[in-house]
């Protein structure tokens, strides 16, 4: 047997992957997803299972507008971390292609923390096991979505199968366009 377990490569139709998605535009930087996720999954001080990450800021017409990025656990097609653990307590869903860490297979190697390009898995010193997020699963199985989404203050998290996100990120775009088609102070006047 090979000490490393073969990589997963579970197929998840596109129709059901699960996808959060930020739009950057709306953030305002409040931190409220951080706060609803620490608190919905009782963290202790230190891990975060999602980040807002403050960039530098851009100038939108003349205006200074800070820019913030929001860093989840990205539910890869196929997770490194589920790949380097050695108990194989990180798991993909087949039905929504959720990673989640089984906690008791868990032996704390920080093997996964060590191998994902995000650093999206955590420590628990209370628990001595890694963490990370896994879309609330728990709440997803009740047809709810996650704590960060309904804590979201200015409504910039979206959460649902990847089809449905990328409608809206069409739609949203469409809208942006047509926004930049008007000239400022142009009024449309109804036809009668």
């Amino acid at each position: 047997m090979s000490a490393h377990p073969k990589p997963l490569n579970e197929d998840v139709g596109d129709e059901n992957q699960l996808y959060l998605y930020h739009d950057s535009s709306r953030c305002i930087g409040c931190y409220s997803c951080e706060l609803h996720c620490k608190m919905k999954n009782n963290l202790p001080i230190g891990p975060r299972y999602c980040r807002i990450i403050e960039n530098n800021p851009k100038i939108e017409g003349d205006k200074l507008k800070m820019n913030y990025h929001f860093l989840p656990c990205l539910h890869c097609t196929n997770p490194v971390c589920a790949n380097v653990c050695p108990t194989h307590a990180i798991k993909k869903r087949e039905k929504d292609g959720i990673v989640y860490i089984d906690e008791s297979l868990c032996i704390g190697c920080k093997s996964c923390i060590a191998a994902c390009p995000w650093g999206v898995p955590q420590w628990n010193h209370e628990t001595g096991k890694a963490i990370k997020c896994d879309y609330c699963m728990d709440r997803v199985d009740q047809g709810l979505k996650p704590a960060c989404v309904t804590g979201c203050l200015t409504q910039c998290l979206h959460f649902g199968p990847v089809g449905d996100v990328s409608d809206l990120l069409r739609k949203r775009y469409a809208e942006t366009l047509e926004e930049k088609e008007e000239p400022p102070g142009h009024v449309t006047e109804a036809l009668t």
